[in-house]
């Protein structure tokens, strides 16, 4: 008989949380992405505890593709930030290992300076194949950095698929990096993401760039203008950056603020942030029934069959759906 496990004291995890304990709260957020039962009891039992010490930090998503410096820039915006008396927490949102499922891109590397900042906290997380790549529980870590006396968090998100939605549905800011020499970039670019901008940086505006990177930023406010306005307190804007030479990035964080004041003085803000924690109950209803789903005995072998027999267009979608639904008892 294998040895029982300890009970996990929440009470003390929630006190050391308080108290600022960096461990404690590296602790949490494993417990927060355990698949276990009772980890998984204990961590929902922790974050509402936690509740009422969270929610007063700013919050905000950064996004760009594959290259485009997000960690770089971080980095510097998080350098800077700490210096100037703040307590950042960077949840990067990682790809998956497919075959470990953990995180391969090794954020800590790459933003040295926010690594070995006392001020600063970087927690890479795999995405572990959740849709858009934003991790299964990105919110419950931002609320115990919250808890934990971190008055900025930044989002960062692998930079493809739904991610960009996906995080602008959890922060008060979203922020899009883009890369200099818009012209081709401008006409790939999602009108969604677009969509969803509050502000577009461009990044790597340094040297023989700058000329590029203003010609860019030239053509995001074009583009922008033909869009509808998400927001009747923001117009997003558009500003140049070098996350390597540090250009503009108290601009940056100015406009950032800036965001936030005006939602936060129209009462969008609040509205915002209600509108994100029901959505959020709602996903993970959602996610209740998916695991139900995976994990029902008598769907085992039924499911790849009608999946199957959907594929090959021998069963309507809606008749397969309407058997799983009536096997789960909806």
């Amino acid at each position: 008989m294998s040895p029982k496990r300890p009970a996990i004291d929440v009470v003390d995890y929630a006190a050391r949380i308080r108290a600022g304990d960096r461990a404690a709260l590296a602790r949490a957020i494993t417990l927060v992405e355990s698949r276990r039962a009772d980890h998984e009891a204990a961590a929902r039992e922790l974050v509402q505890g936690l509740l009422p010490d969270t929610g007063r930090a700013v919050r905000i998503g950064i996004t760009g593709v594959p290259g485009v410096g997000k960690s770089t820039a971080i980095d510097a915006l998080g350098s800077r930030l700490t210096a100037a008396g703040h307590r950042v927490a960077v949840l990067a949102v990682d790809p998956s290992s497919t075959r470990t499922g953990g995180s391969i891109l090794g954020d800590k590397t790459r933003m040295s300076r926010l690594a070995l900042d006392r001020n600063a906290y970087v927690r890479p997380s795999p995405s572990a194949g959740t849709l858009g790549g934003v991790a299964a529980k990105t919110r419950e870590s931002m609320l115990l950095a919250e808890a934990a006396g971190f008055d900025v968090i930044l989002v960062e998100t692998v930079g493809i698929g739904q991610s960009e939605v996906a995080v602008a549905d959890m922060t008060d800011v979203f922020l899009v990096l883009m890369l200099p020499g818009a012209g081709d970039e401008l006409q790939g670019i999602k009108k969604g993401v677009l969509e969803i901008a509050d502000i577009i940086a461009v990044n790597k505006a340094e040297g023989d760039g700058a000329a590029r990177a203003r010609a860019a930023a030239a053509e995001y406010k074009a583009a922008l203008r033909i869009l509808d306005a998400r927001s009747g307190a923001w117009e997003p804007e558009v500003l140049t950056i070098s996350g390597r030479d540090d250009l503009n990035l108290d601009t940056l964080w100015s406009r950032v603020l800036a965001c936030r004041d005006a939602r936060e003085k129209a009462g969008e803000l609040r509205s915002r942030r209600e509108r994100q924690q029901v959505r959020w109950m709602w996903t993970m209803v959602e996610a209740r029934f998916r695991e139900r789903l995976a994990e029902d005995p008598r769907l085992a072998a039924r499911v790849p069959e009608l999946e199957r027999a959907v594929a090959s267009g021998e069963t309507a979608p809606t008749m397969a759906a309407d058997e799983i639904a009536r096997v789960l008892g909806f």
